[in-house]
């Protein structure tokens, strides 16, 4: 005799099996309504696992067959749900928000359900990740960039840990979008502001992975492009933490740096955060007199410079197609 587990899932998949008949039978405001009407049953009983099932069934039967309105509508209850539960972001809690992300396609009801998702995965133990949680970040980029959607990719990618995804994803960017004479600003930037969100380890994955895949860079380092050695330099100076070498280096690439007007802002968050400079101050003089005046305050410790290789001959403007930075990129 089937125990009584075992009756009540049985219970729940002939539901869920009737609940997927209707939908196919297009009956959709039926079924939708049911669906609401169990998932609010199931809550009140505590039983979060079977309204997780239900739920996530539902909004994907619902978007299957371009019911975008009721898809949504119980997609952003398996959110609440999952809240309530204080389920883990795990693989099984993100590989259905992303299949749910990816079931969307381009409907506006995307960007909601998205921001939704970011914001529970940065919840409970999760706090951390105030930006969502880096696991999720991955998957949502390698959805978008499936759909070649590079600048969101991107986002994503600089929000997550995954350097050599995101390395191999700015080099098709590079390739379908931009010009050969930007092939090192596409790189330059996700450096920078992978930095900027104290992550170096994926600053050098994305960095050297770039580098060495790129079929328009040569071998190296030292490379060709000078903002290319500057990025090299500086993952380097990141390492030793010293104020000085920081310093002279941005002193000696100021060409390079003067290609992007984001990048004196970047460095100015990385100055804080890996040498100790102090916050810009107004009529302070910006990112190099904050740098001098932190080196007049520094104890010298007589390291020397590495030669930082030829300079370029003018600035030039960025042309980068990319994401506006957001005020969280720089936190």
């Amino acid at each position: 005799m089937a125990d009584p587990e075992s009756r009540r899932g049985g219970g729940a998949r002939r539901v869920l099996a009737k609940l997927k008949a209707s939908v196919a039978a297009g009956e959709y405001y039926e079924a939708h309504q049911m669906y609401r009407s169990l998932y609010f049953r199931y809550n009140a009983q505590k039983k979060y696992a079977e309204a997780i099932d239900l739920l996530y069934s539902g909004a994907m039967d619902f978007l299957k067959h371009d019911q975008h309105e009721s898809g949504a509508d119980l997609a952003m209850l398996l959110l609440e749900i999952m809240k309530n539960a204080s389920s883990a972001v795990d693989n099984d809690s993100v590989g259905k928000l992303v299949n749910i992300h990816k079931s969307f396609q381009n409907s506006q009801d995307r960007i909601a359900f998205t921001s939704s998702a970011i914001k529970w995965a940065s919840m409970g133990e999760n706090q951390k990740y105030h930006s969502g949680h880096p696991d999720l970040h991955q998957q949502l980029a390698l959805n978008l960039w499936q759909e070649k959607n590079y600048a969101e990719a991107r986002y994503h990618f600089l929000h997550s840990t995954a350097g050599e995804e995101c390395a191999n994803m700015l080099i098709e960017y590079h390739n379908t979008k931009g010009y050969p004479s930007e092939v090192d600003l596409f790189v330059a930037q996700a450096v920078l502001q992978y930095l900027c969100r104290k992550n170096k380890q994926s600053a050098n994955v994305v960095f050297f992975t770039y580098t060495r895949s790129h079929p328009l860079i040569k071998d190296g380092p030292p490379f060709m492009k000078p903002l290319l050695n500057f990025c090299w330099f500086l993952l380097l100076a990141v390492e030793d933490g010293k104020l000085t070498v920081f310093t002279i280096l941005c002193e000696q690439y100021q060409t390079s740096i003067k290609r992007d007007p984001m990048y004196t802002e970047y460095l100015d968050r990385i100055g804080q955060i890996f040498f100790g400079v102090p916050p810009p101050q107004t009529g302070g003089g910006g990112l190099f007199g904050n740098l001098f005046q932190s080196l007049f305050n520094f104890e010298d410790d007589d390291e020397e410079m590495p030669n930082p290789g030829p300079q370029e001959p003018r600035p030039g403007p960025s042309t980068t197609p990319a994401r506006p930075v957001q005020q969280e990129d720089l936190d």
